[in-house]
């Protein structure tokens, strides 16, 4: 090439760059956030990344740990205390070992199916409970929010428990146990054991006294409980500092919570098996009564105890297993933790009876000795003759089988002044049919039992310990199905969010710890969740299966798993579970019209609880209870339905979901020099596209208006672009 064409090239070369500079130069401020933006090149060929995948929330969004740590806090969530002080009693109430037959058939019909859903809605669309329901239905967005109103709800007085466990894990500490015996009064004259104790129990008196100081009817406040209090305040500030991070700190502490109950209930059942009396106990849990069976009580119940026991509806599942990878094995979990939950159940109901079997030896012992000493007293009486006594029985070393021989002989011999005689028939089986569930269980039975034990305080703290990591466990989960929601939806900063939320929780929770508080925990457990998950349970099922579409949700979970799930949970998901979940529902409404709403009430004076109604304002929180945990269902539906509030109001982050992608609606684009070069409206103007996909994540973006589908999410632009031409650039 000649030596002048070298120079005009060049000449050329700068004239184009000096255009370029001056372009540049040009440029508003609008555009700063386009220069920084960083950009993203992905092959088209490579499969379609699914909500979160290429965006910054995909990098910011917490992440288990481990599979472990994230299967811990599964079963953390669904085993809580319910499978120490209910499950047993269910069981032995409703035909022992027989119970377990209908409860495996409904875990297998609604348990795993509906939990396994819960799994899969939350790993695949990765939000929490209000952004998982606004994804498949936006006029069912409101499923989200009720389940974020019941574990609210939920989580004021399952932390009281909490608390009572530590008010009991504290006065543990020292021996005798303080519940050992019946406290002595002191006055002028003499010392006399106190009358309500006396009349009751020692473990009776030290819950319902000094424990909880009760009074004596709903109405009656009597101020705040101050012991009562403190440990609430101590169970909040636990449950802040565990979740002040979410799962990045309380994923740490799973694994001592979840695993600490397992480690105390074998070792509670390998101490009880050694007592005298327990397998008198095993024996009588698992004694099959077959024809309580046919009964639909047992089977309404043992279908609410599944419901509940796997934590369905809550939002916990959701919100825990939208932090796991896209290709997690939900289905392997869903199994896993189901059964897990389900053993840790018989696993409890066997430690129970070991332990209420004690109990019972030792209170029959007794029974026999006073019985005998009665008998001896009437023989010197001449009331009875020496010719009744066996000659082999010796009322020195009295056992129960002889002692039952002698009442038998006696009952026969004078049967018409039998009656008069003041004897009382010794039977350990009458000991263990008194059913006790929930705190008369726990902090009664329990309680009184372990008094009885060798090195009786260690075993008592361990118990009140473990109490505390299982309701820690369930605490994480229904606490991170409210955050976590929020938190996708609004985008506040979790850890002021959780301190918040912990706060007004305490502030609440403190009519739960004046003297009436009891009455108040057993108010909202009776109202405030059953019926409104149930109607959450139902309402996801039809979102899925009838909106979202049970074939598309079927290929998701392949494309998900990697394989087709079995067809079993096509036909349960589309006609056996809602259908059983429909009666369930009918089945607790009539339930509860049949059940006259009250509580039982300690009384003072008889040492005994008696059957009270709810007053009139009672009756109103109840029914309010019920009907703000579910009123947010009607209310976003109407607002997406009559098109309420404006969409274009930019609120709240929006985007459209197409084919597990993020597509940002623009928002502003009046600096875009695009427009400004070709003369054309911002609407006008294509895209730009380098034909690849591209995804940029912009550092500056401005506020984004809804998307015309009216979906929440995370304003990322994550579109297939259309191409441009090669002129244009």
């Amino acid at each position: 090439m000649p030596k002048n064409s070298k120079v005009v090239k060049r000449e050329l070369d700068d004239e184009v760059i000096e255009s370029v500079k001056d372009l540049l130069s040009n440029e508003d401020s609008s555009d700063d956030a386009f220069k920084k933006s960083e950009l993203m090149v992905d092959d088209q060929e490579e499969k379609d990344v699914d909500v979160e995948e290429g965006s910054d929330v995909e990098d910011e969004r917490p992440a288990w740990n481990s599979k472990l740590q994230y299967i811990l806090a599964q079963v953390g969530f669904s085993v809580g205390l319910g499978n120490v002080w209910r499950f047993p009693y269910l069981c032995q109430k409703n035909g022992g070992g027989a119970y377990l037959v209908p409860y495996l058939i409904l875990l297998l019909i609604i348990g795993i199916p509906l939990f396994f859903l819960e799994l899969a809605v939350g790993q695949r669309i990765r939000r929490g409970s209000i952004g998982v329901w606004n994804y498949i239905s936006p006029k069912l967005g409101g499923i989200g929010f009720a389940s974020c109103i019941v574990c609210f709800f939920v989580a004021l007085y399952y932390n009281v428990i909490i608390g009572w466990s530590l008010f009991y894990f504290s006065q543990s500490f020292q021996h005798p146990l303080p519940w050992d015996q019946c406290p002595l009064v002191k006055n002028a004259s003499h010392t006399f054991v106190e009358p309500e104790c006396e009349k009751s129990s020692a473990t009776t008196y030290f819950w319902y006294r000094e424990a909880l100081n009760i009074s004596s009817s709903l109405s009656e406040s009597g101020g705040l409980n101050w012991k009562m209090t403190i440990c609430l305040l101590a169970a909040w500030v636990m449950v802040c500092l565990a979740m002040i991070k979410g799962i990045q700190s309380s994923g740490k502490i799973m694994y001592f919570s979840s695993l600490f109950p397992y480690v105390v209930l074998l070792c509670f059942l390998i101490r009880g098996l050694l007592l005298n009396g327990s397998v008198d106990g095993i024996r009588h849990m698992f004694t099959p009564k077959l024809e309580i069976m046919l009964e639909p009580k047992v089977w309404r119940e043992a279908a609410t105890q599944v419901f509940f026991a796997l934590g369905l509806g809550f939002g916990g599942v959701i919100a825990f297993s939208s932090y796991n990878k896209r290709d997690n094995n939900c289905h392997f979990d869903a199994v896993l933790v189901s059964f897990i939950n389900f053993f840790t159940s018989v696993l409890a109901t066997l430690v129970v009876f070991a332990v209420l079997g004690f109990k019972a030896n030792i209170i029959n012992e007794k029974c026999v000795t006073q019985n005998s000493e009665k008998i001896l007293k009437l023989l010197k009486m001449g009331n009875l003759s020496q010719d009744m006594i066996p000659h082999h029985i010796n009322f020195s070393s009295i056992t129960a089988e002889d002692y039952n021989i002698v009442y038998d002989i006696i009952q026969k011999v004078k049967e018409e002044q039998f009656g008069s005689l003041g004897l009382k028939s010794c039977q350990i089986e009458d000991e263990l049919d008194k059913a006790v569930q929930g705190t008369g269980l726990a902090f009664i039975a329990f309680t009184e039992a372990m008094t009885h034990f060798p090195a009786s305080p260690f075993w008592s703290v361990m118990f009140f310990l473990m109490l505390v990591n299982l309701g820690l466990g369930s605490m994480f989960g229904t606490i991170e199905g409210i955050i976590t929601p929020i938190v996708d939806t609004f985008k506040v900063r979790k850890e002021i969010l959780t301190v918040i939320c912990c706060l007004v929780a305490f502030f609440i929770g403190l009519i739960f710890v004046q003297r009436s508080g009891n009455y108040f925990v057993t108010m909202f457990d009776d109202y405030s969740a059953t019926l409104p998950l149930l109607i959450v349970v139902i309402l996801e099922n039809i979102a899925v299966i009838r909106i979202y579409g049970i074939d598309k949700f079927m290929e998701d979970l392949k494309d998900m798993l990697g394989f087709s799930p079995s067809q079993y949970y096509y036909y349960m998901w589309k006609y056996v579970s809602p259908f059983v979940l429909l009666c369930l529902l009918v089945a607790s409404i009539v339930q509860m019209g049949l059940s006259p709403p009250g509580y039982n009430a300690w009384i003072e004076d008889t040492a005994m609880e008696e059957f009270h109604s709810y007053p009139t304002w009672g009756m109103i929180v109840c029914i309010a209870l019920m009907v703000l945990a579910i009123l947010p269902v009607p209310i976003v539906f109407m607002v997406r339905r009559c098109n309420l509030i404006d969409d274009s109001s930019g609120s709240l982050a929006s985007v459209s979901y197409k084919r597990g992608r993020i597509i940002k609606e623009p928002v502003n684009l009046e600096g875009d020099n695009t427009s400004l070069i070709h003369g054309k409206s911002p609407s006008e103007v294509p895209s730009p596209n380098f034909g690849k996909n591209i995804y940029r994540k912009q550092t500056g973006s401005p506020t984004l208006d809804t998307a015309p589908n009216g979906r929440y999410g995370i304003g990322y632009l994550m579109a297939d672009m259309p191409d441009m031409p090669e002129s244009d650039l």
